[in-house]
């Protein structure tokens, strides 16, 4: 259990510290935000600040988790692996993306296809590996079942569709939190948020694992305890983050960032066996991403528009919130979204003791 307190406390230090060096660093060599002109029009004065903090996110995250395995000597697990794996892979994929951006002057980085091709790449690679890598017990990182509080013995998947479910989750989040990553603070202070929830879930799997004589209820679950390492690593990295990035922001996290979030959450939910309890949990990003897919989709259909804007953040701006009082406030949904989902996680396993 030291080795959960270890990694937030670490990364929470590497990202505090690093951030302002980025900022510096950004500065100087002009990797600055390049901000839409057709958008909000209150967000023209963030242009040419510095982006891709991610970096210190994701890099943060690393040395947390891995430093934590020296001091406490234990072994990195598979499972923690593969999740840092998927988050450095689409960081990856984010961090091209800012690149293109600040390179060619423009807000539009790669092409969608290129995008989702660069997801596709890294999730092939982490769903086939996550089947993988067999422990005494026979649990693999992963499992084919699409879950909820457990796999859902009836919906088993085989190992192709289980790449395409795999794909599925990490595209949808990647991009979910890609689209929350709108205004100063917000979606790092929801990633805090969903990270803590993951952590308190691991450490319960954990406690609640099945072996010998295991009760009525456990958890098949690979690892649990690391993973929550690993939720407790990013928890501390966005934390410190946070600092920097909260409202004036002087930094912004990026594609580097939103993406490498967006795939750990994803990792996280498919490594504890919680697919659809993190729709719950994630509830604002999922709330932001049906915006869009609500705006363009009956754009397409009718020609009109749903939301003055999409994501729909920005439609409060368009009338009249200050940006502060919708972080706020969206922090509060996320907040919500994270109880109730903590909630029914409890509220099942209670139901199966």
């Amino acid at each position: 259990m030291r080795a959960v307190l270890y990694a937030s406390v670490i990364a929470l230090i590497c990202s505090l510290g690093g951030t302002p060096i980025a900022i510096k660093v950004f500065t100087r060599r002009g990797f600055g935000q390049q901000v839409r002109t057709d958008g909000v029009q209150a967000h023209l004065v963030k242009q040419g600040r510095p982006t891709m903090g991610g970096i210190v996110i994701v890099l943060s995250t690393l040395v947390a988790y891995f430093l934590t395995k020296a001091l406490t000597w234990q072994r990195p697990t598979a499972s923690a692996l593969l999740v840092l794996l998927l988050m450095a892979g689409m960081g990856m994929v984010g961090f091209v993306d800012d690149f293109i951006k600040i390179h060619r002057r423009r807000s539009l980085g790669l092409r969608a296809k290129a995008k989702l091709v660069g997801q596709w790449v890294v999730t092939i690679a982490f769903a086939l590996l996550a089947l993988r890598f067999h422990n005494s017990m026979g649990l693999t990182p992963a499992s084919d079942h699409v879950s909820f509080l457990h796999d859902i013995g009836w919906l088993g998947l085989g190992p192709v569709l289980f790449v395409l479910w795999s794909y599925v989750l990490t595209a949808g989040w990647s991009n979910a939190v890609n689209i929350t990553d709108g205004e100063d603070g917000m979606c790092t202070g929801a990633s805090v948020m969903a990270f803590a929830a993951y952590l308190v879930i691991g450490v319960w799997q954990y406690g609640q694992s099945c072996g010998s004589g295991s009760a009525k209820g456990c958890y098949e679950v690979r690892d649990p305890l690391d993973l929550a390492v690993v939720a407790a690593a990013v928890m501390g990295s966005c934390f410190g983050f946070l600092w920097w990035n909260a409202i004036p922001a002087k930094i912004f996290m990026g594609d580097t960032g939103s993406l490498g979030l967006g795939g750990a959450f994803a990792g996280l939910s498919i490594c504890t066996h919680t697919e659809l309890l993190a729709v719950i949990i994630g509830g604002l990003f999922v709330f932001e991403l049906l915006s869009v897919v609500i705006q363009v989709g009956w754009f397409k259909l009718r020609r009109k528009r749903v939301f003055p804007m999409a994501p729909i953040h920005h439609s409060f701006e368009l009338i009249g919130w200050q940006e502060a009082n919708i972080t706020i406030r969206f922090w509060i949904i996320a907040g919500l979204c994270v109880t109730l989902g903590l909630g029914v996680f409890y509220g099942g396993f209670a139901a199966n003791g």
